[in-house]
């Protein structure tokens, strides 16, 4: 049975002692601390008797320490070994300085800074290679499977993505590359015009729609749409642990979830960037025959005649690899989501940023490729 925490003032002629009783712990310690305090206020060389104490914890030595203060000395205090043992441990406890710890500030914290920075940049490359290496391992032993077993092929989950990724996507892409093209047609216009070249805007339009526009914008939207996506559900599921409880039925989950929206976006992303040249070249041909009475035959003939198709097969041959990078990092950014909403609500957001990101910059790695190659 518990007692509460008691104490005894025991004047003496030699040395004035306190006797303490019943439970000096946490639950039990109540006011005692501070009866103590007063206790001993104002007598020197206080002794400290605790046979009776029956339990004592940390909380309960601490008070006993704060209470007497510097005056304490453990040749005073009688009692349990193992009592007197925790008293000596809190008291030494409580004479340890703290240690205070500067904070860089200036170059070194700008060094310090860098650093993290470039170590956060290589664990998160080595991250994405293995994330990758693991997604060709997946996508190899799909295509063993079409080959040997073609019913193991998970069919109902790609087509499903390809539908919700792709297909659902084509409004939204049309109609944003439809007032691209107008828009570069209206400013080419307006700066053509200056030169009486007006009807040049036709092979501009044709290449920036071509060429650029029409894979950019396709996939900044995806980023935006796709990835955004890919990273919610997966870091939805991640935190109701359904992507544990599919590894421990043996189900690898790159193969049930990573690579389905993968192959989705990579099969779509041709279809997208077509629909979204002819939009972006209908918008561009509304323009000119409005305003500068340039009629589609006309528009069309300088399309094949001075631009080509040689421009297009550039745009689709960015396709696969920024289909690549979109749908990876979104399913990438999904596969990190902890045990939060914040954690979810950070991840998709450095999944939309780091795509169109990598879009960007893919996007410029090909031009100047390109322009090397004279294409």
């Amino acid at each position: 049975m518990e007692k509460p925490a008691a104490l005894q003032l025991q004047p003496a002629t030699d040395r004035p002692t306190v006797a303490l009783s019943g439970d000096w712990t946490t639950a039990q310690l109540g006011d005692a601390a501070d009866r103590l305090a007063a206790a001993v206020k104002g007598i020197n060389g206080i002794g400290l008797d605790l046979s009776g104490v029956r339990r004592m914890d940390t909380a309960g030595a601490f008070a006993i320490v704060r209470a007497v203060g510097s005056d304490l000395s453990l040749d005073r205090v009688a009692g349990r070994p193992e009592s007197r043992r925790l008293l000596e441990l809190v008291s030494d406890a409580t004479q340890v300085e703290r240690v205070v710890r500067r904070e860089p500030v200036g170059f070194h914290n700008m060094v310090i800074r860098i650093g993290r920075g470039m170590t956060d940049l290589l664990a998160e490359f080595l991250d994405t290679m293995a994330f990758f290496g693991h997604l060709l391992v997946v996508t190899g032993r799909m295509f063993g499977n079409l080959v040997r077993a073609p019913r193991r092929v998970r069919w109902a989950p790609i087509f499903t993505q390809m539908e919700r990724a792709g297909l659902d996507a084509i409004p939204i892409v049309a109609i944003t590359t439809f007032f691209i093209g107008a828009v570069v047609a209206l400013l080419g216009v307006n700066m053509l015009r200056q030169f009486g070249a007006e009807v040049f805007v036709v092979e501009l339009i044709g290449v920036a729609v071509l060429r650029e526009f029409n894979i950019v914008i396709t996939a900044v939207l995806l980023a935006g749409r796709s990835a955004s996506a890919f990273a919610a559900e997966l870091g939805s599921m991640k935190m109701q642990q359904e992507v544990d409880a599919m590894q421990v039925m043996g189900v690898d989950p790159y193969d049930a979830l990573v690579l389905p929206r993968f192959l989705a976006l990579l099969l779509t992303i041709p279809l997208l960037t077509f629909v979204a040249t002819l939009a972006g070249l209908a918008g561009g041909l509304l323009v000119t025959w409005t305003v500068l009475d340039l009629g589609p035959t006309f528009f069309l003939q300088r399309i094949i005649d001075n631009v080509g198709p040689n421009h297009f097969y550039i745009a689709l041959s960015k396709a696969p690899v920024m289909a690549a990078v979109v749908a990876g990092i979104g399913c990438r950014q999904g596969l990190l989501v902890g045990g939060d909403v914040q954690s979810l609500g950070q991840r998709v957001t450095a999944a939309v940023v780091h795509a169109i990101f990598a879009i960007i910059m893919i996007d410029a790695a090909f031009a100047l490729l390109y322009m090397q190659l004279d294409l």
